[in-house]
């Protein structure tokens, strides 16, 4: 299940870019945060994608969603010009910004290859 982050969350949950220049996750796994909006047809074609990844990876991966229009703060701390903008925020290392749709396919890429996760229908 996906979870909206207000500015509060994402302080807590992911980054509290206030008191920190460093990175520094705060997560207990890996996390993809989509920045999005209500207006934003893109942002409406990937919502159920990641509900799905959501689902698929349930324990192992974070998805998080911050409105660009409500929470315009966290969006300037990470210079979100376009939208969808999705950041891929691994455990240890620096996070990966990707910036469109992106189809279910590229989010298991990402996955493995960022987070070092296997696809669940890949992992026996």
């Amino acid at each position: 299940m996906t979870e909206n982050l207000t500015k509060n969350d994402f302080l807590e949950k992911v980054f509290n870019f206030e008191d920190n220049k460093d990175w520094n996750y705060n997560g207990d796994q890996p996390a993809i945060i989509d920045f999005w909006a209500s207006w934003c047809g893109p942002c409406k074609a990937v919502a159920p994608v990641l509900e799905d990844i959501s689902k698929e990876y349930a324990g192992k991966v974070h998805v998080y969603k911050v409105n660009t229009e409500e929470e315009q703060e966290v969006a300037a701390a990470f210079g979100v010009r376009s939208i969808p903008s999705l950041l891929f925020v691994p455990m240890d290392g620096k996070p990966q910004m990707a910036v469109g749709a992106l189809p279910a396919e590229s989010f298991k890429k990402a996955i493995s290859d960022i987070f070092k996760i296997p696809a669940p229908d890949q992992a026996n």
